[in-house]
């Protein structure tokens, strides 16, 4: 019986390898890593053709490079973002310079992106007056980031928002489920990733319905944060049904800056008057449905009254931009009720097409205004001299400061940049924690049980630079209670990296994170 089966197993296990191996090859990832690989070597074969045949090309270039080096000095542009290029064009030389002209941050190729229209909040606030006076009066410790978050991203303060805060993914979404049902209006779902399978299945069955029932439902998901979850023409699967699609930033396997300016946001919003934000996807990991990388801890809050005004602006936004029109009649998506507050809330996004950086921003600015202790989460650390110098700061002058990784990674190559700032961080008195557990995907951060962020932001550059993200900010109320809490049970399940682990930390793996780290501005 034994010799019989095990043939069967072995045939199947064999074509279980060989449909892997063809979805690997031909999947739409693969084909176009492939393309674009394909791509630079035509460059780089290019040159080298009319090296040999132009005489002055290779001097011609070499002052084209010493001409951009200096350039790139004298630019307002993140120093790591200048460094990580500069050494591009050193090693590439004398075509590094070229790669820069053609897909670096120059005013050729930022002319090419039309700028996102932000929303006007005077448009809100007539029929809807916000907190951002209020706040600022009451809390003038938090003035600063009050204002400019009001200012520059257009975002106000509100109360009269009910909130509740979600530890894991789990409880967000059988919140959302019920939400869902009761959706009368409208309903904007926007994520990074949407993956099928029990999670998002639930929502679909959902979302089908309301648009048969005549509810506008938009779905908004990124192209390449779903290139390898979803078949190319899903969108079709969803319109087919009912329910408005876009595909953001649809990713075209050439050699560009487009595709690096993704959207990273996870917005759900209800008839205006409910929204859920935070780092969950749509996807079964997210909720713990499937494993992959030990316990996904993850967080996310709602918010029901006057608050999710900056929600549905954020969504609107966005989706103008996407499909080049404007909401003229922002009032109707505006909340309908009020709900009683204990603190105040400020939604608010940021964008790589500005001049602002509003998400580093607002980070540096609770961590520097901190009196008492500034606890973070983040999968990953990918930071630049000013986050450094603020953490830094912070703990050399005695606020108690934590930081919470993963302790299973999703991405070994940048779970090795991650740990290469330990040693940094932990000599200034910065205490460093690993969720044993398994992956922690939340994107948090508090200080002194006064101030809290939830959103989708990391502590990277990608984050900070490249991505479209959002956050709420929470000025005093219970989620600020709730998430410093959670950060500290977090913390005791975790392994705290110390000086003993960080002598004992193979030194090859520190050159080669030290090493990638100079090109995280890129990647």
């Amino acid at each position: 019986m034994q010799n019989r089966s095990f043939p069967r197993k072995a045939k199947k296990a064999s074509q279980k390898v060989r449909r892997s191996v063809f979805s690997f090859l031909f999947n739409r990832l693969t084909i176009s890593a492939l393309l674009i690989l394909l791509q630079l070597a035509l460059v780089v074969s290019a040159f080298v053709f009319l090296q040999g045949r132009i005489k002055h090309l290779y001097n011609i270039l070499r002052v084209i490079s010493l001409v951009v080096i200096i350039w790139l000095i004298r630019k307002p542009d993140n120093p790591a973002y200048k460094i990580s290029w500069i050494i591009i064009i050193l090693i590439l030389a004398p075509i590094g310079s070229l790669f820069y002209l053609f897909w670096g941050n120059t005013p050729f190729n930022r002319a090419r992106l039309i700028k996102i229209r932000p929303i006007d909040v005077t448009r809100i606030e007539p029929s809807h007056p916000s907190a951002t006076h209020e706040l600022c009066t009451r809390l003038p410790r938090h003035r600063r980031n009050c204002q400019y978050l009001h200012s520059i991203a257009e975002m106000p303060a509100w109360k009269d928002t009910a909130t509740e805060y979600f530890p894991v993914g789990e409880f967000m979404f059988e919140s959302m489920l019920s939400e869902l049902k009761k959706a009368k209006r409208f309903i904007f779902m926007e994520f990074f990733i949407i993956d099928r399978g029990h999670m998002w299945d639930a929502i679909l069955d959902i979302l089908r319905k309301k648009a048969a029932e005549g509810v506008d439902v938009r779905v908004m998901y990124d192209d390449v944060g779903c290139i390898s979850k979803l078949p190319h023409n899903y969108s079709k699967t969803l319109e087919s049904m009912g329910i408005r699609v876009i595909r953001f930033n649809r990713f075209v396997p050439m050699l560009n800056t487009y595709f690096n300016y993704r959207d990273h946001r996870k917005i759900c919003v209800i008839d205006g008057n409910v929204g859920y934000t935070g780092g969950i996807n749509l996807a079964d990991e997210y909720i713990n449905e499937k494993e992959r990388f030990g316990h996904w801890k993850d967080t996310g809050v709602k918010l029901t009254g006057s608050g999710v005004a900056n929600l549905t602006a954020l969504f609107l936004q966005l989706w103008d931009f996407s499909v080049g029109s404007t909401t003229e009649n922002l009032e109707d998506y505006l909340p309908t009720i009020t709900a009683p507050s204990d603190g105040y809330v400020q939604a608010f996004a940021d964008s790589p097409l500005d001049d602002y950086n509003v998400s580093e921003t607002v980070f540096l600015n609770i961590i520097n205004n901190a009196t008492r202790s500034v606890y973070i989460t983040s999968p990953y650390l990918a930071l630049d001299n000013e986050m450094i110098t603020a953490l830094c700061n912070a703990a050399e002058s005695g606020i108690d400061v934590r930081i919470v990784t993963p302790g299973i990674p999703d991405k070994k190559s940048v779970y090795l940049i991650t740990r290469s700032y330990y040693a940094q961080l932990i000599r200034a008195g910065v205490r460093i924690y690993e969720y044993t557990p398994g992956f922690i995907h939340a994107k948090m951060i508090v200080a002194d049980n006064d101030v809290a962020v939830v959103g989708t932001i990391n502590m990277d550059f990608r984050s900070f630079y490249l991505h479209f993200e959002c956050g709420t900010v929470f000025y005093r109320g219970s989620v600020v209670d709730k998430v410093r809490s959670d950060i500290l049970e977090t913390i005791e399940k975790s392994e705290e990296i110390d000086a003993h682990w960080i002598k004992s930390y193979p030194w090859i793996k520190s050159i080669g994170a030290s090493l990638l780290s100079l090109l995280i501005p890129l990647m």
